[in-house]
């Protein structure tokens, strides 16, 4: 293509937007024809076109969306993702960097020997304080120590008190691993470790009828849903409540999905 062809020599005139129009033209496609393909709705394909980022749910979703479009169109998706983060991508800040500390002179020996003196004291104080804790419970249970229970007579019957031990079931095993499952269509996914600034573990379609494990072993991930009425999560061996109606985010433990 000529557009594409363009960007080794001189990338000013590749132009995102009308590279897939075109590309979608010759092919003879509409955009209900790729919706139904990929899944990603009419109007987010028509803002891809038109470079309308300002429509796109976020940044995330812009170059999720933009990466599945290219590469069903036959295009080098990672050619577009690579100018989209050149021209467009919001860069976040760089994190501040930890300033190394002063060394100590002469004037702040005294300073020194203080700051060392009060971990020392605090753990006396804490020491003080368990201990006495545990002195106190100890002459408790003594006091409540005592022969057998009392007795009653009720016509020349006598009876004892007993006590019954209440049965404490064992706590459930939560699930190590959720399966993410496209149970009636395609949908796109961004799953971070942790957060939404986590390491990324998946960024593509999940196609109809195609499963994804999700590990949880390690921890919660976050989940970017670009269709999830197509979605089930599977956790513990049931479907997954919390899942969002629209394009959104969700935390996803081993207890269950909340909102991100």
């Amino acid at each position: 293509m000529a557009v594409l062809r363009g960007v080794r020599h001189n990338r000013y005139v590749f132009e995102i937007g009308a590279s897939l129009r075109e590309a979608r033209v010759k092919r003879g496609l509409s955009p209900t024809d790729v919706h139904k393909a990929i899944r990603i709705r009419d109007r987010y394909l028509q803002a891809l076109e038109e470079e309308r980022w300002e429509l796109l749910p976020g940044d995330a979703y812009a170059k999720g969306f933009l990466r599945t479009y290219a590469d069903y169109l036959g295009l080098d998706g990672s050619l577009y993702i690579d100018e989209y983060n050149s021209r467009f991508a919001e860069h976040e800040e760089q994190p501040l960097q930890p300033q190394p500390m002063p060394r100590a002179g002469l004037g702040t020996t005294r300073f020194a020997g203080v700051g060392l003196l009060r971990p020392v004291v605090a753990i006396g104080v804490i020491v003080a304080i368990v201990a006495a804790v545990a002195a106190w419970q100890l002459n408790g249970s003594s006091k409540n120590t005592g022969g057998p229970p009392p007795t009653t007579t009720t016509g020349g019957t006598t009876t004892g008190t007993t006590t019954t031990k209440q049965h404490i079931p064992p706590p459930v095993a939560l699930p190590t691993r959720a399966v993410l499952v496209a149970a009636r269509g395609a949908c796109w996914l961004e799953i971070r470790r942790g957060s939404a600034r986590g390491t990324v573990i998946y960024e593509n379609t999940l196609q109809q009828g195609q499963t994804l494990p999700v590990d949880l072993k390690n921890g919660p991930v976050w989940i970017n849903f670009g269709d999830p009425e197509n979605l089930d999560v599977h956790l513990g061996g049931k479907i997954a409540t919390g899942k969002p109606t629209q394009v959104g985010s969700v935390l996803l433990t081993r207890s269950g999905m909340k909102p991100a």
